[in-house]
C-alpha cells in the first residue's frame, strides 16, 4: 500500500478503533499489513496508535471483577491468533512470514498478554523455526525471528516455550558480523533470555542458575557495548542495543563494566543530540529513555530500609529458606558493588562522561516516562553533595522544574503523584545545599514556583522522614530570601498546621528543622509574625509559645536557638509579652526557661538531679537576654506587683548578675548592653511601687 493510502486508511481505523467488534476482517488484514517492515517509519508509527486503541478498547469492554481482564485477553487472541498464524505458517511466502512476525512483535508491545496466550498455541513455536530452515539465507526473514523471540523471551510464561535450538541459532547470529542489525537483534533476545533466567532463578533462589546467568550477562554486554563504539554509525536498530544494555545494567558486574569504560559512555552519550533539540518520534523517545535507564541504572543507590522494612525483608528470606529453597537462614552479604562508596564513584565516571548533557536535552522532551527517570536520576546524582554544583551549572534546576511542572494539576488542592516526589526531592536536596540565589536566580518568581512542590512534599501522605526533613529544610532557606517567599509559605494550605504539628515529632532532626522554618517565617512574614505574637487573642497565642518555649529548654542546642529566636522576635509585640507572663503565672516556669538560656545552671522543680548541665551558648544567652528585655519593657505595662513577684522565684537578678560580673563567660556589647538594660528594669521592679 503506498504511504498516502495507507495513512488515510489508518486514520479511519483509528476512529473506529475503541469498538472491536465494527473492524472488518479485511480491515484488521489491512492494520496486519501497514506494520511491514517497508513501510514508512510514520506509517508504521500510526499503526501502533490504532493497535493500542484497538486493545484498549476491547479491554474496557471487557472488564472482569476480578480485575483480571481474562476475558479480554481471550477475545484479542481470538481476533489476532488466525492473522498471525496463517501468515508465519505460509511456507510459500517469505514477504507474509515477515509480515506475521513484525505484527507479532508489534502485539508484544501493546498488549504482551494476548501475545503471549498466541505465542503458547500448539504449532507456533514450530512455524517459526521452520521460517528458518525453509529461508536459511533470508535476512529479513532471521531478523524478524530475531526480534519477536526478543519480545517473547521478556516473559516468563513464553521463555519456557523457547527452544534450544532457538537459543542456539541466536547465539550463532550474535556472534556473526556480516549483518550487524541480526548480531544486535540475536543479542537482545539473548539479554532478555539471560535476564529472565537470573529473575526466575532469584524467585527460587537457585544459586547456580543465577551464577551462569551472571557469567552470560557480561559476555552479552562486552558484545553490545563493541556495537555502540564501532558500530553505531551502520546500525539501524540502535534502540535495541541500547534497550539490552538497559536490562543488562541492573546487574552490579554490568554496572562496573560500563562505568569503567569512558570511552563506550561517550560514545552512549553522543547518540543524544546535544546543539538541537531531539526529534519528536517513538524510535528516538526509545533511544532516549533506553540511555536514560542505564544512567539510572549506573547511579541508583541501595535503598534505605526502615527498620519494619527491614524486618520484613528478612522474614521473606526466612520463608524462602523454610520452603527448602535456600539453605541457610543466615543474613545475606551485601554485594560491595552495591555500596555507597561504588555508586557515588559510578555516578562522578558517568558525569565525567557528559550525563548532565543528556539530562538537559531529555527534560525538553514530552513524555511522562522520561520525565519520571529524570527525577530519579537528579535524585541519585546530588545525593552526592559534591555533584550538586555541577548539576546547578548543567541547569538542572531547570530541568527539574519542567519535569515537575509538567505533571502538576491546575489545581493547588489536587494532590501531587507519588511518582513525582523524587524529583522534588532533588529540588530540595539543591535548595538546602546552596543560596536560594544560587539556585533559582535573582528574581522571585523561580523560587515562589518552588514553594508549591517543596510543600507537597513535606505534606504528601507517601513521604517519608527524609523527604519531609528535607522539604522542611528547603523552605526554611526560602523564607529566609524574601518576605514575598515567606508569606508565600505561609499561606501554603495545611502547611503551617502540618510544621506546628512535625514541632513536637520524637525525631531531633525532624523537630528542629520545623523549628526554624517557624523562626524564619516569624522574621519574615508579618502572618507569621501575628499568629505568635501580634494577635489581639492572647489565648489563641498562649498555646502557640509554650511549644516555643518548650523547644527553648530542649537539649538540641540548633532547635534551641531556633525557638528562642522565636520567641526574641515576638515580644517585640506586647500582645506576646502579656501571653508569656500569663504562662509564667499558669505554671511558673516561663521565666526560668528564659533564665536557663542565659545560665545553663538555672534548675526547674521537674528536672532529673542525674541530667548533665544544659550546654552554654553566646547565641542562646543574647535570646535570652533578648527576650527579658522585651517583657520588662515599662512600656508593655504588665502587673508591677505580679511581675516583680514572679522575676523574684525565678531568680532572674541574679542571673543577671553574674552575667554582668562575667561569671557566665566573656560577651560583647550586643549582650551586654541589652543585659544592663535588663538588670536596671529588675532593680527598679524591686523598688516599692509608690517610690
Amino acid at each position: 500500500m503506498s504511504a498516502q493510502n495507507g495513512d488515510l486508511s489508518l486514520d479511519f481505523l483509528m476512529r473506529k478503533s475503541q469498538d472491536v467488534t465494527a473492524f472488518l476482517p479485511e480491515e484488521l488484514s489491512y492494520l496486519v499489513e501497514a506494520f511491514a517492515p517497508s513501510q514508512p517509519e510514520l506509517s508504521r508509527s500510526k499503526a501502533y496508535l490504532v493497535l493500542s486503541a484497538f486493545c484498549q478498547g476491547a479491554r474496557s469492554k471487557n472488564p472482569q471483577d476480578s480485575g483480571s481482564n481474562k476475558s479480554a485477553t481471550e477475545t484479542l487472541e481470538k481476533v489476532f491468533q488466525d492473522l498471525i498464524i496463517s501468515r508465519i505458517s505460509n511456507h510459500q511466502e517469505q514477504d507474509a512470514i515477515v509480515i506475521g512476525l513484525s505484527f507479532f512483535s508489534a502485539l508484544f508491545h501493546v498488549d504482551w498478554q494476548a501475545a503471549s496466550r498466541v505465542f503458547a498455541q500448539d504449532g507456533v513455536v514450530e512455524y517459526v523455526t521452520d521460517a528458518l530452515d525453509l529461508f536459511p539465507s533470508s535476512a529479513s526473514v532471521a531478523l524478524e525471528v530475531a526480534r519477536m523471540i526478543g519480545q517473547a523471551s521478556g516473559h516468563k510464561a513464553c521463555r519456557s516455550l523457547i527452544p534450544e535450538e532457538i537459543v542456539t541459532w541466536l547465539g550463532n547470529k550474535s556472534r556473526q558480523a556480516t549483518d550487524k542489525n541480526l548480531r544486535a537483534a540475536a543479542a537482545i533476545a539473548l539479554v532478555k533470555l539471560s535476564r529472565g533466567a537470573a529473575t526466575d532463578a532469584s524467585e527460587g533462589a537457585d544459586a547456580s542458575q543465577a551464577a551462569s546467568s551472571t557469567s552470560k550477562d557480561m559476555e552479552l554486554s562486552n558484545l553490545l557495548k563493541v556495537m555502540v563504539i564501532s558500530d553505531k554509525d551502520s546500525l539501524s536498530s540502535l534502540n535495541d542495543v541500547v534497550e539490552g544494555l538497559a536490562y543488562l545494567s541492573v546487574d552490579p558486574n554490568v554496572k562496573r563494566a560500563l562505568a569503567d569504560d569512558p570511552k563506550f559512555l561517550q560514545q552512549l552519550f553522543t547518540l543524544v543530540p546535544r546543539r538541537k533539540p531531539l526529534p519528536t518520534s517513538t524510535s528516538n523517545s526509545s533511544l532516549l529513555f533506553g540511555i536514560l535507564l542505564i544512567i539510572s541504572n549506573l547511579c541508583a543507590y541501595r535503598p534505605r530500609l526502615s527498620q519494619e522494612d527491614a524486618q520484613v525483608a528478612k522474614l521473606k528470606r526466612m520463608a524462602k529458606a523454610g520452603n527448602g529453597s535456600n539453605k541457610t537462614t543466615s543474613e545475606e552479604p551485601l554485594n560491595v558493588l552495591e555500596d555507597d562508596d561504588t555508586v557515588r564513584s559510578r555516578c562522578r565516571q558517568a558525569l565525567a562522561s557528559g550525563a548532565l548533557d543528556v539530562l538537559s536535552v531529555a527534560s525538553g522532551v514530552e513524555s511522562q516516562g522520561i520525565r519520571l527517570a529524570l527525577g530519579k536520576i537528579y535524585l541519585s546524582i546530588v545525593e552526592d553533595k559534591d555533584n550538586r554544583g555541577k548539576v546547578l551549572q548543567s541547569g538542572g534546576v531547570r530541568s527539574l522544574s519542567r519535569v515537575i511542572q509538567s505533571s502538576y494539576s491546575t489545581s493547588s488542592s489536587t494532590p501531587i503523584d507519588t511518582s513525582l516526589l523524587p524529583a522534588i526531592q532533588a529540588l530540595a536536596k539543591l535548595t538546602i545545599t546552596s543560596s536560594p540565589l544560587q539556585v533559582f536566580g535573582p528574581a522571585d518568581g523561580a523560587m515562589l514556583d518552588a514553594i508549591r512542590p517543596l510543600s507537597q512534599l513535606l505534606l504528601h501522605s507517601s513521604s517519608n522522614l527524609l523527604q519531609q526533613f528535607e522539604a522542611l529544610m528547603a523552605l526554611t532557606n526560602l523564607a529566609s530570601q524574601s518576605t514575598g517567599c515567606a508569606d508565600r509559605i505561609f499561606n501554603t494550605p495545611h502547611l503551617l498546621n502540618k510544621v506546628e504539628l512535625l514541632m513536637l515529632e520524637d525525631h531531633t532532626l525532624i523537630r528542629r528543622a520545623a523549628t526554624e522554618l517557624i523562626c524564619n517565617l516569624i522574621g519574615g512574614s508579618e502572618k507569621a509574625f501575628f499568629r505568635y505574637g501580634g494577635s489581639p487573642d492572647v489565648h489563641a497565642m498562649k498555646s502557640k509559645l509554650q511549644v516555643l518555649l518548650a523547644m527553648s529548654d530542649m537539649d538540641d542546642v540548633p532547635t534551641r536557638l531556633a525557638a528562642s529566636g522565636a520567641l526574641a522576635t515576638v515580644t517585640s509585640a506586647s500582645t506576646a509579652c502579656q501571653a508569656v507572663f500569663e504562662l509564667q503565672l499558669d505554671r511558673h516556669r516561663a521565666f526560668s526557661i528564659i533564665a536557663r538560656l542565659i545560665d545553663p545552671s538555672v534548675t526547674l522543680e521537674d528536672d532529673d538531679p542525674d541530667d548533665d548541665e544544659a550546654a552554654r551558648d553566646s547565641g542562646l544567652v543574647h535570646r535570652g537576654v533578648i527576650c527579658l528585655r522585651h517583657i520588662l519593657d515599662p512600656q508593655h505595662a504588665l502587673p508591677r506587683i505580679s511581675l516583680a513577684e514572679e522575676v523574684g522565684k525565678a531568680g532572674l537578678v541574679n542571673v543577671m548578675a553574674r552575667l554582668l560580673k562575667g561569671e557566665l563567660g566573656s560577651f560583647d556589647t550586643a549582650v551586654t548592653t541589652p543585659a544592663a538594660e535588663v538588670l536596671g528594669h529588675l532593680i527598679e521592679l524591686r523598688k516599692p511601687a509608690n517610690s
